[in-house]
């Protein structure tokens, strides 16, 4: 089966009969690379994107308890149905973080799945010191990712401090943290060390 050759409405109509052929080439496959974004993007508690396409199949296919439809049942054509699935997804991230940030006070960027990497990048790290830090933050591609990791690890500011240096709102902080860690990580992993 080639899924490209498939319409929106045959995949949906094929996802709410719960056909395992087309759930596995459409999400797992053709989609991957899309869930993978967004899993780099936003916080979640998922260990992969694997996860996180499993939770988004869950979201999309319980049916609500006050009309007995899912919210795939509710997909109205107005858009493709990948970009449906992105607003989905991106809205189910955003909604879980403002969740977690709401409930839990402890709940800091240094708690998240990146925290082993992101805690290694100057002090913690016996191969790097501040120079080579200094040396590879400079060749960080984006601006503000550079000013957030220097603030945060260099300077050692807290994150609220950071947050309010930078202008951001800690809500936006925790997403831009997490993208600045991660493009940190690639540099390091461009160097060959981490």
């Amino acid at each position: 089966m080639n899924i490209d050759q498939l319409s929106d409405t045959e995949i949906v109509d094929a996802l709410l009969r719960r056909d395992s052929t087309v759930t596995r080439l459409f999400l797992y496959k053709k989609c991957r690379p899309l869930f993978r974004s967004i899993y780099q993007r936003y916080y979640t508690d998922c260990v992969d994107e694997v996860e996180l396409i499993n939770e988004i199949y869950l979201f999309v296919m319980t049916p609500s308890k006050s009309t007995g439809r899912n919210r795939l049942q509710g997909f109205t054509y107005r858009c493709s149905f990948t970009l449906w699935l992105k607003i989905v997804a991106e809205h189910y991230c955003h909604s879980l973080y403002a969740h977690k940030l709401d409930t839990d006070e402890n709940f800091s960027v240094d708690s998240d799945r990146n925290a082993d990497e992101a805690l290694s990048l100057v002090s913690e790290s016996n191969s790097l010191t501040v120079a080579d830090a200094t040396r590879i933050l400079e060749s960080m591609p984006n601006e503000r990712y550079r000013a957030l990791i220097r603030l945060r690890y260099l300077e050692e500011l807290s994150n609220e401090e950071t947050a309010a240096r930078l202008g951001l709102s800690m809500a936006n902080y925790y997403n831009v943290h997490l993208r600045a860690k991660n493009q940190w990580c690639d540099m390091l992993k461009q160097e060959g060390l981490l």
